[in-house]
Parts: C-alpha cells; sequence; structure tokens
C-alpha cells in the first residue's frame, strides 16, 4: 500500500482528500504545514506528496526544495489556486512531478495520484534492485561478479578473523589496498588503525625512519621522539604497499619485526614491542626477484602465508559493466548537471569490452570520471570518451600479428566466431543480449551460432 502525504494549512482540506485517498487504497498522512510535512518524511516512508502552494511559514515551493534535498526521486504534486500558475510553472521547474488548479475534481485527483506513485514505485524497485546487484557482488568497495572475483571475495572473508600475513599480487590499479581494508575491517581488529605505507615512495633513510620512527637527536632534523607506522598501527593493521622495493637492509629489519615482535626507533637502543598484523602488496613476481637475488627468501615466507592474486581487468571483463555502473553512481553527486548520468551507451560498452586496460580498475575509474564532465546527455557516448583512450582502444586488432598471406574470409569468419563466443560469455548465454551487445539482430546472431556451431545452452 503505497502512502501519500497530504499538507495544507487549511485543517479540514488534508481530511477531506485523505478520505478520497483512502477510499482508492492508499495509506494517507496529513499534516498542516510545511515543517510538520517534514517531520512526518523523516519518520515515515512517504510515496507522493500533495502539498498547498500558498501557506504561512514555509511555502509550497520552499518545502518542494527541502523535500527533494532529501530524495530528489520523491514525486511532489502541487496544488494552487488559478491566479498562482507562474507559482506552479516555477515548481515544475523545481522538480514538481505536477500540478493541480483548485478546485478539481476527485476523478482528476486520482488519476494524477496514481501516475506520481507508479512512477515513483519503479524507481524504488531499481534502488532495490541495484542494492541487490551491489550487496551481491561487492566486498566493501570492491566491485565484481567474476569467478575470479569471488574466490578473492572467498578467501578474504576466511582470512579476515585470523592474524597470518597476507601477500597481495596484482598489477598496478587492480585494488590491492581496497582488498587490505577489506581484510582489516572485517577482522577482529576494525576498531584498531590501518595503517598504510608506501614503500615505493620514500628513500631508505627516510622509510626507515618512516616506519620504526625515530629518537630526538638521531640525526639532524630529528628535534623530537616520534613514533614510526609500526608503533602508530599497534593492535592493528600495517599495510606495506610495493613491499618488492625495500632495500636488502631493509627487508632484514623487516624480518626482524615479524619473527621477534621488536624493533628499535632510528638511534635507539630499547625494544618496542606491537602488536599487528601485517598485509604486504606488490606488482613485482617476488619469485623472480627472489631468483635475481633481490628479494629474501626467508622474509617471502614470512609475508607469504595466505597469497591473494588480483587479476587484470583483461581478465574479468564481465566485470566491466558493473564497475562502470558503480563509478557513475559514486561520481553522480560530484559532477552534478542538469542532465544527471545514469549509463554508458552500447558502443561505449562494445569499445570497453574490446580495449587491453593496462592501467585496470584505475583506469576505467579515470576514463568514467571524464566521460562524466563531457557528457550532456543521459547516457556517456563515444565522443564523451577521451581521445587518447579511444586512440588505444582501436588499436587493439594488431594487424602484426596476423601473416600476410592469410585468407581474408577465413580471418574474418575466426575474429567474428571470437566476438560471438565473447559476447555469449559476457551475457551469461542469454542471445538476446547478446546479439544487443554486438550490434545485430537476434535472428542474425542464431544463425551464426548454426553456422560457427556454438553450445549456447538453453537461454535465449
Amino acid at each position: 500500500m503505497e502512502t501519500v502525504l497530504v499538507v495544507d494549512d487549511e485543517k479540514n482540506y488534508p481530511l477531506i482528500l485523505g478520505a478520497v485517498l483512502e477510499e482508492e487504497g492508499f495509506e494517507v498522512l496529513t499534516a498542516n504545514s510545511g515543517k510538520e510535512a517534514l517531520e512526518v518524511q523523516k519518520t515515515s516512508d512517504v510515496d507522493l506528496v500533495l502539498t498547498d502552494m500558498k501557506m504561512p511559514s514555509m511555502n509550497g515551493i520552499q518545502l518542494l526544495e527541502k523535500i527533494k534535498a532529501k530524495d530528489p526521486d520523491l514525486p511532489v504534486i502541487m496544488m494552487t489556486a488559478h491566479g498562482s500558475v507562474d507559482k506552479a510553472v516555477e515548481a515544475m521547474e523545481k522538480g514538481a512531478y505536477s500540478y493541480l488548479l483548485k478546485p478539481f475534481d476527485n476523478d482528476r485527483l486520482i488519476i494524477y495520484v496514481n501516475k506520481a506513485v507508479s512512477m515513483y514505485r519503479v524507481v524504488k524497485e531499481n534502488r532495490h534492485l541495484r542494492s541487490a546487484v551491489e550487496s551481491q557482488y561487492s566486498f566493501g568497495n570492491i566491485i565484481g561478479k567474476s569467478k575470479v572475483m569471488r574466490e578473492v571475495f572467498g578467501t578474504i572473508c576466511k582470512v579476515a578473523p585470523a592474524t597470518a600475513t597476507v601477500l597481495i599480487e596484482g598489477g598496478s590499479g587492480t585494488g590491492k589496498e581496497l582488498v587490505a581494508k577489506s581484510i582489516h575491517f572485517n577482522s577482529p581488529r576494525r576498531e584498531k588503525p590501518f595503517i598504510a605505507v608506501n614503500c615505493s615512495a620514500l628513500a631508505e633513510s627516510l622509510l626507515e625512519s618512516e616506519l620504526f620512527g625515530h629518537e630526538k637527536g638521531a640525526f639532524t632534523g630529528a628535534v623530537a621522539t616520534k613514533k614510526g607506522r609500526f608503533e602508530l598501527a599497534d593492535g592493528g593493521t600495517l599495510f606495506l604497499d610495493e613491499i618488492g622495493e625495500l632495500s636488502q637492509g631493509l627487508q632484514v629489519k623487516l624480518l626482524r619485526v615479524l619473527q621477534e615482535k621488536t624493533f628499535e626507533r632510528v638511534g635507539g637502543v630499547k625494544p618496542v614491542s606491537v602488536n599487528i598484523r601485517i598485509i604486504a602488496a606488490t606488482n613485482k613476481n617476488l619469485k623472480e626477484e627472489m631468483k635475481q637475488q633481490r628479494f629474501r627468501e626467508d622474509l617471502f615466507y614470512r609475508l607469504n602465508v595466505v597469497h591473494i592474486v588480483l587479476p587484470p581487468l583483461e581478465q574479468r571483463k564481465e566485470d566491466i559493466r558493473l564497475l562502470a555502473d558503480h563509478f557513475i553512481d559514486r561520481y553522480a553527486n560530484e559532477h552534478r548537471s542538469d542532465i544527471p548520468v545514469k549509463g554508458i551507451e552500447q558502443e561505449v560498452e562494445r569499445l570497453f569490452y574490446d580495449y587491453s586496460w593496462p592501467g585496470n580498475v584505475r583506469e576505467l575509474e579515470n576514463v568514467i570520471e571524464r566521460a562524466m564532465v563531457m557528457c550532456t546527455t543521459d547516457n556517456i557516448k563515444e565522443a564523451d570518451l577521451p581521445k587518447e583512450f579511444k586512440a588505444n582502444a582501436y588499436n587493439t586488432l594488431y594487424l602484426e600479428g596476423i601473416p600476410a598471406n592469410a585468407n581474408l574470409d577465413e580471418t574474418l569468419g575466426r575474429i567474428e566466431k571470437k566476438m560471438i563466443e565473447r559476447a555469449l560469455k559476457l551475457t551469461n548465454n542469454v542471445q538476446s543480449k547478446a546479439a544487443e551487445l554486438l550490434g545485430i539482430g537476434k535472428s542474425g546472431l542464431n544463425w551464426k551460432i548454426k553456422k560457427f556451431k556454438l553450445d549456447t545452452g538453453s537461454k535465449n
């Protein structure tokens, strides 16, 4: 049952309208002022506001603005006299669903109310669906529905309650720090600090002081004793990003901390004890670094108790649309415009799937944010994408990899088959969606599936 809030300073009017609406099956709440209406909105789930335009203290337009500030999608119908049509038009420009001129008959009222609540019902269903999707396919701020990401989520769930060290491997922009934070904030240490250090950002001498702290007078400029990141993270989690960049000397000191749970500040002699969990991350292959004697084997095995590998975006392309929608939602409030961006056009989605994404999820986020700034419609178009991205995206088909004497028809057939197989995989074998993704008709796709003898299951 939908709920309608009726607002009018004439005390009998909300009661009269309420009786009419209740006969039609609506639940009715009433208020005699804008202030009362806002209090009702705070405590009740309202599906429509029906408000008078002319009220003392707070008029209908002022109430409309405050309602929209809390819920931009909640429909508001203005009731106004014939002499206030200009105000009604102003209200429409500020987001009112519609307006009714007094006096109006009950049938007209019911038509307007039914249309408004039906519209809002769809909005709420979409909100619920998006919330369900995000709940199903996310872990904290990590988004994904692909098999590899579901495996990552499963590992996070298992390792978070433990105290074991974790080593996260993945390319730049794959979300290593997000995984580290998810482990911390789903652990018993969640109320304690999460401290992050980028091991590649500082010179060795500065990094040592940053990690272990220093005593007053330990070196020029050390005018006071300073706690390092290990002490600051006591009781919580220390995240060591780009661990592969640590010098041999600092690797030895880190190994000692892992073994003995104590260290000395730079210039100090007194052992400092800490209770921390260490999560390390790297975009290097540490086993290869060990072979080259650039990374200590004993330190590697101390860190690599639990190993998490984050795949590049190239290997989890079924997550691209989900990620794109997530970033559009994230930046919607930051980049407000007259026409809010709601999604991406089909041609953009195809381009995203074809691109190799060397910068991974971070690059996708950057492309989406930039496109939202440039976009003038409710969907991101190819023209909104950065020029350098489009130039790189169109170069993903490398002609150099095709022999000069390759048969044109056979080569095009192989490419066509691969594209159809990919589209079916990305759409979970739903042929109508695959056809839409490829930009062809469903009957044409069905013919090509038979031509290439593809196994599609039973979904249409």
